[in-house]
């Protein structure tokens, strides 16, 4: 069962990779060091197996920093669907900062995606739904 927690409305920058795939165990480590180096308060993997998501969120340069650190790694078939952009989040009052967060299943991610607030910019992005 999941636990609902108290969110607060806040905006900021926000971005979504996706590789082919995260398996490497070191890239992953580098992944999520660049994420610390970066101040980032939040960031959410879907590693293991294909399709890989990243997401990211916090200070405009911080988040243009970071994905193009994620970039400089050379994931196979790296796209980036949602470039760093302002964005409305729901943040949970009790994450601590600097959270980095890995999920093994793309429900999982879409779920974090809903309890941020942005469900359907990241169906949007992931194809799979079309604009309307």
């Amino acid at each position: 069962m999941r636990m609902t927690t108290t969110t607060v409305s806040t905006k900021l920058f926000t971005a979504l990779i996706r590789p082919h795939h995260i398996t490497s165990r070191k890239k992953l480590q580098r992944v999520k060091k660049a994420a610390s180096q970066h101040a980032l308060p939040f960031v959410l993997i879907r590693s293991g197996a294909s399709p890989g998501i990243m997401y990211a969120e916090g200070a405009e340069a911080d988040v243009i920093a970071w994905v193009s650190f994620v970039r400089g790694l050379r994931y196979k078939d790296f796209q980036c669907p949602r470039k760093p952009a302002e964005n409305e989040v729901l943040v949970p009052t009790q994450t601590a900062p600097g959270t980095f967060e890995e999920v093994t299943s793309v429900t999982e991610f879409g779920y974090r995606m809903e309890q941020r607030g942005l469900l359907s910019w990241w169906k949007l992005a992931m194809g799979y739904t079309s604009p309307e």
